[in-house]
């Protein structure tokens, strides 16, 4: 049995991880989320321990992670994937929005990770997932903050891989294309145009499950028929 800590766990990708690894077997999950009542929908399927929490705010992580290390122990799978998506071109983008993509997708996965790295590092085992997106290598017009706020989470994501090779931990970083989650509410794309969030969630499992010998650094998954 192992603990799985799984941050924006109330929808989308981070819902879809913490129905797998309830369906590998009996983990202890905590999920956290900013919203009450779908953290507690998503509790209901999979047993996890829903925790309110807005990563953008150091208070909530320091509470949630004594939470987390009194409750649970050391994390065996820490998963980032809190994420929020605007489009917006440059000159759309004022200071507040590029400041909040960032403390969102970025700022926010720095602060969870820093507080539960040191209870992972002292038992020198545990995998940290970082989900990135495809644009955290390429630039897609239009979404200028998103895609600076993820090329910054796939750098920290690499330096936290640099800084623990030797201490038994693993780091993934999951590059999703577009997947069909809360973010492209009232697109009028096909459905079958995108990737479900359960095959990004598989790609986590199945990471975590090779032998500890090996680690995926970093995965890049797209649409079949290639980005939207």
């Amino acid at each position: 049995m192992a603990k799985i800590i799984i941050t924006g766990a109330s929808s989308g990708i981070g819902a879809s991880i913490a129905e797998v690894f309830r369906g590998d077997g009996d983990h202890q999950i905590a999920l956290l989320g900013r919203s009450v009542s779908r953290l507690e929908a998503v509790a209901k399927k999979t047993k996890g321990e829903p925790i309110v929490c807005d990563i953008t705010k150091e208070t909530h992580i320091q509470e949630a992670s004594r939470k987390i290390l009194s409750e649970f122990g050391p994390p065996d799978v820490l998963v980032n994937n809190a994420g929020h998506f605007v489009a917006k071109t440059l000159l759309e983008t004022t200071p507040s929005l590029f400041r909040q993509q960032v403390e969102v997708n970025l700022t926010g996965a720095f602060m969870v990770t820093r507080a539960l790295l040191p209870s992972m590092l002292e038992t020198g085992s545990g995998h940290v997932f970082f989900i990135a997106s495809v644009a955290s290598q390429q630039a897609y017009a239009g979404a200028g903050a998103y895609c600076a706020a993820k090329h910054g989470l796939l750098g920290l994501a690499r330096v936290v891989r640099a800084e623990t090779l030797n201490t038994g931990l693993r780091v993934t970083t999951v590059l999703p294309g577009a997947t069909l989650t809360p973010s492209w509410d009232g697109t009028t794309l096909p459905e079958e145009r995108f990737m479900p969030p359960e095959d990004v969630a598989h790609c986590v499992l199945d990471a975590w499950k090779l032998s500890t010998r090996t680690v995926i650094e970093e995965v890049l998954l797209r649409p079949r028929e290639g980005d939207i």
